[in-house]
């Protein structure tokens, strides 16, 4: 499954709300139909559509469905409280331009290249950017030493972001890199542990040889 389209599965999840799921034939480039391109101008996925409302780019519409469909029960945006809001996009920006960065590599390396691409892994790649990830997770890890998530002792939009690209990277050789940082492995645990990731996760079958 698509990483960006697991994350807006895991919010619709999240929120209780209903929805159907149209697949896409890349095979016979389906996304870059005429019909695919009125949802999404780039040929991409996911493409979201509610009513005659047409969004795409998974983070935006990840945002509408918790808008949308936000109770005090579920608020993972926390915008009726202007700090804890700020620090839910803080953390929403640090996994989009320095998590993702660092980690997304190595995903593509070890899995999706070699097993559905054929193409071999670029250990130079992976080597470097373990070693961004690392000084990542000494962050993440000071954070999580203080807080129980990352925006503070509350669930977010900004955790759950993280969800997709890190499931597949456990399924790589270097998942136990989280070993060494326990407050980060912690945190994801409780991540993986909410019903809404374990229902998504399961239809997420990492690639193998």
């Amino acid at each position: 499954m698509s990483m960006n389209v697991a994350r807006v599965l895991v919010f619709l999840e999240e929120v209780g709300a209903e929805y159907e799921v149209v697949n896409i034939d890349f095979k016979v480039m389906e996304h870059k139909s005429p019909e695919h391109l009125a949802r999404n101008p780039f040929g991409q996925i996911p493409a979201f559509q509610d009513g005659d409302l047409l969004l795409f780019e998974s983070r935006a519409i990840s945002k509408y469905v918790l808008r949308k469909y936000k109770t005090d029960e579920v608020d993972l945006l926390r915008e009726g409280n202007l700090k804890e809001a700020a620090m839910v996009d803080v953390w929403t920006e640090v996994d989009a331009h320095t998590y993702n960065p660092a980690l997304s590599p190595i995903v593509y390396q070890c899995l999706f290249n070699p097993m559905m691409r054929g193409i071999p892994t670029d250990e130079k790649v992976v080597a470097e950017s373990l070693e961004k990830l690392k000084k990542v997770l000494e962050v993440y890890e000071a954070r999580l030493s203080k807080h129980e998530y990352l925006a503070g002792d509350f669930v977010s939009f900004a955790d759950l972001n993280h969800f997709p690209y890190t499931f597949y990277f456990m399924a790589t050789p270097h998942a136990v890199l989280f070993d060494s940082y326990p407050h980060v492995k912690e945190w994801w645990e409780r991540i993986m542990a909410r019903p809404a990731i374990k229902k998504i996760s399961a239809t997420m079958v990492p690639p193998k040889a």
